[in-house]
């Protein structure tokens, strides 16, 4: 069995050919996740199951942001901010269980204002 065999350029060629390759991938599977995502969020949670994971993403989101608030605040008043933070995050989750048990509840946390952002931003200081 022979092999082909490889110059510079070929290789060169054949990376490029490759790296391009991987890069254009994962935005044509981002931009169908992105659209089945929202398709998925258009539609009213039914059933118990449903609220209770939506509640769950809630609950795990709303810590998220909350903490990422704590970071900016001075290290005094910090430990508070986050425990706060941990506090409403526990409440959100038993609440999210009793989605379970009772079919008829509500929506987990009825109080808040609009979202603020759905990105993470980190600022790299130099």
């Amino acid at each position: 069995m022979t092999y082909p065999r490889w110059t510079r350029s070929g290789a060169a060629l054949a990376a490029a050919c490759a790296l391009v390759g991987l890069l254009a991938l994962p935005t044509g599977a981002l931009a169908q996740g992105d659209e089945a995502s929202l398709a998925r969020g258009a539609v009213p949670d039914t059933t118990p199951q449903q609220r209770y994971q939506s509640a769950i993403r809630e609950a795990g989101g709303g810590l998220k942001i909350s903490l990422e608030e704590c970071r900016t605040m001075a290290a005094a008043e910090r430990k508070g901010c986050e425990s706060q933070a941990r506090a409403r995050y526990q409440a959100d989750m038993a609440a999210a269980k009793a989605l379970l048990k009772d079919p008829s509840a509500g929506p987990v946390n009825v109080v808040g204002g609009p979202i603020r952002s759905t990105e993470t931003v980190y600022e790299i200081k130099r």
